[in-house]
Order: structure tokens, then C-alpha cells, then sequence
């Protein structure tokens, strides 16, 4: 058995590289918006990890070294970047004063089993790091697009003015130009008619599939599921090209034999091919919603006299219903915003709103783009929001506590 560690001060050799570390990774921030990473990051490895010796050998008190860390950073972030590096310093001096004490203090161990190892603990932190990289990663991206798209200015760019968080910087003129603009408004209303529709096919296609595939007498389901979830695994240039020439053929037939109209059998390739995306997600959501299912309800409900479509509306679809909407949100959102396959398949009468967004980057460079990728991601925010909902909701219908 591992014998109790006390929580007590900490060696240097092993808060200043940590401090060292942490203070690169802010600095490579720092040092990307001033056109210099590598430097950025030494900088900043050097600079906190001299605050650190300086607070730890030297001075010695918490309270005082938080407030100079605090104030010091705040400063300097003023006098380079204005209000906006005033506030980032305030929160990287805060971030700082904190990390170096409850390094040096041993407080990390506070909260953790006390017979825990040093490389055990090493790594429940080291996890913790990876996965924060990984979230800052992804969603700095986003955080940039999102004050960019309120730009007075017709730049793709942060402004001077915005930098100082002057009024006179911000402008909501791109949104103003999405919901008047012509081209955009189309494309909007190409993509509200072909997703709903979309979605509705991939629905019920795939929450029949499921079902079948969830049935221990169907001979070879595993090879019918990777059949069907393989639009998930197929580049998706590929799948496009696939499209283009299969549908091209139903477009003939539709056309010159049926006698339909060329703009309505866009649309319905449009859709078709939008539907084929979005099975998949249909399966794997309500396939996992059936692993729980209880199979003896229905065969209860067949012995009481319910048909098979009774027994379904009023047991199975309840019960699954959370999955079957998460595998329908997926499938709006993979509609919503898919490129490559309508520019394989449709033509300009079936422009969709990332359509409009990739011909606005390649031509015209237009920063109504920028308001149009807000909106979009506030929407998929809303619809993940509602999925993990569901989610919840579906292992309390289970039985299953929600993590």
C-alpha cells in the first residue's frame, strides 16, 4: 500500500517548469495575435517562470505577489492592447497568481485521494490539460468569428476601434445585409426546404432500419448496418461523385420521361442525396436507444390484440422517441450545412446557404459570411443542446442515472 502523502510545499524543480509550461501556452496566444509565435511563447515560458522564483525565493507572500501578478499583467496588456488587453491581463495575472501558489503549496492535492501516487497524480492532471487544450483548440475558432461578424468595417479583420471596445467599431450591418440581400435570403430559404424534408426521409428510413437491424432473427445484420452507416465512412468527395452520376440518371428519367420540371427534380436529387447523409446518424442514435429497450412490451402488447403499427405508436416510439429526434437532429444539422454534395448534384436553383458562403469566399469576399457563421453556429448550439437534452432524458426513461 502506498503510503499517505501530505499535502506540504513543493520543490522547485518541479513548480518552474510547470509554470514555464503553462506560461508558453499562454504566450503562444499572445505571440500568434503580434505575428510571432515561437517568440511569444518563450517569452512567456521565461517571464512566468522568473515570477515564480521571484514570489517563491525571494519575496515569499501570497497576498502581495497575487496583487503584483494582477496589476502587473493588467498593466501591460492595457499599454499594448488597450481595454480589451486590459482585461485579458486581469484574467492571465489572476490564472497565475493562483496556479504558482497552488503549485508551491501542494494545494492540488487537496481534493484527491491521499494515497494516490505521483504519476497518478501527474496523469489525473495531465488529463485534465489535454483535454482543455483540446476544448481551446476547437472553440477559439469560434470565439473569433463571433465579435468579427458585429465589424463596422467591411474587413475580416479585428479593428483598432474594436480593440478598444469603442462603439463606433461595432455594427450590425452584415446581419442587416443577410436578411435584406437577395442571394443570401434565397439560399437561406433553399436550405430551410431541403433540410426539414431531408431530415423527414432520413427519419423515417432510419428509425425502420434500426428497428429491423435491432431484431435477432435478421440474418446478416451486421454487414446491412455497415452497409447503411457507410455514408458516414465514405470520403465524402467520393460519396459526391457517386451521387453525381446516379442521380444523374434518375434526373433523366424524371425529366424526360415522367415530363417533370428540371427545377423541381433538382430539388428532389437535392433532397434524396441530403437524405442518404443523414441516415446514419439516424441509426446509430436509435440503435442505441433500442440497446435498453425492453423487448417483452411488445410481445405483451401482441398478446393483448395490438397490430404491429398500434404496437409501435403507442410502445416503441414513446420509449425511443428521445433517439429518434437526436438522430433527426443530427441529420438537419448534416443537411444544413453540407457543401460538397450539392455542388456535385444540384444546380444554382438549389443554392443552399453554405452554397452562398463558399461562392461569397471564393469570389467576392463578402463579411456578411462572417454574421451568416454566427448564426449558424448559434443554431447548432441550440440543436446540441437540445440532443444532450434528450439524452438525459432517454436513461432516465431507462433506468440509467445521466452523467
Amino acid at each position: 500500500m502506498a503510503a499517505l502523502t501530505p499535502i506540504s510545499r513543493k520543490p522547485l524543480s518541479m513548480v518552474l517548469p510547470s509554470v514555464a509550461i503553462a506560461g508558453g501556452f499562454v504566450g503562444m496566444f499572445v505571440g500568434a495575435g503580434q505575428g510571432n509565435v515561437l517568440l511569444g511563447i518563450l517569452l512567456g515560458a521565461v517571464l512566468m517562470a522568473g515570477l515564480a522564483w521571484v514570489y517563491i525565493a525571494v519575496l515569499d507572500n501570497e497576498r502581495v505577489a497575487r496583487w503584483i501578478t494582477i496589476l502587473g499583467l493588467a498593466a501591460a496588456g492595457y499599454f499594448f492592447a488597450g481595454f480589451t488587453g486590459l482585461v485579458i491581463g486581469l484574467l492571465v495575472g489572476w490564472f497565475f497568481a493562483f496556479f504558482i501558489f497552488w503549485l508551491y503549496e501542494g494545494r492540488y492535492r487537496q481534493k484527491l485521494l491521499p494515497y494516490l501516487t505521483g504519476r497518478q497524480v501527474f496523469g489525473h492532471y495531465l488529463f485534465r490539460v489535454v483535454c482543455g487544450a483540446i476544448f481551446v483548440f476547437l472553440i477559439t475558432p469560434i470565439l473569433v468569428v463571433l465579435p468579427l461578424s458585429f465589424n463596422a468595417q467591411d474587413f475580416f479583420t479585428f479593428t483598432p476601434e474594436m480593440l478598444r471596445l469603442d462603439p463606433e467599431g461595432y455594427s450590425l450591418k452584415h446581419y442587416e445585409d443577410f436578411f435584406t440581400n437577395n442571394e443570401w435570403q434565397r439560399s437561406f430559404k433553399n436550405s430551410l426546404i431541403i433540410a426539414p424534408i431531408a431530415t423527414v426521409i432520413s427519419v423515417s428510413l432510419g428509425t425502420l432500419a434500426a428497428i429491423g437491424l435491432s431484431q435477432s432473427h435478421v440474418p446478416g445484420r451486421r454487414a446491412i448496418m455497415g452497409i447503411l452507416i457507410s455514408p458516414m465512412i465514405v470520403p465524402l468527395i467520393i460519396s459526391a461523385t457517386g451521387m453525381f452520376f446516379f442521380y444523374s440518371d434518375i434526373g433523366r428519367f424524371l425529366e424526360g420521361t415522367l415530363g417533370m420540371d428540371k427545377n423541381f427534380v433538382g430539388y428532389v436529387k437535392v433532397i434524396l442525396a441530403h437524405a442518404v447523409l443523414g441516415i446514419p446518424f439516424v441509426i446509430i442514435t436509435v440503435t442505441a436507444t433500442l440497446v435498453g429497450f425492453d423487448q417483452s412490451l411488445t410481445r405483451a402488447a401482441a398478446n393483448m390484440g395490438a397490430g404491429p403499427v398500434r404496437t409501435f405508436f403507442k410502445i416503441q416510439m414513446p420509449l425511443i422517441l428521445p433517439g429518434v429526434i437526436s438522430g433527426g437532429l443530427f441529420a438537419f444539422i448534416t443537411s444544413f450545412d453540407e457543401v460538397v454534395v450539392v455542388l456535385f448534384v444540384g444546380s444554382a436553383s438549389q443554392k443552399t446557404l453554405p452554397w452562398q458562403m463558399f461562392t461569397g469566399l471564393r469570389e467576392q469576399i463578402s463579411p456578411t459570411i462572417l454574421a451568416v457563421a454566427t448564426i449558424l453556429v448559434v443554431i447548432s448550439i441550440a440543436l446540441l443542446t437540445t440532443v444532450e437534452l434528450l439524452r438525459r432524458r432517454s436513461e432516465r426513461l431507462r433506468g440509467l442515472s445521466p452523467a
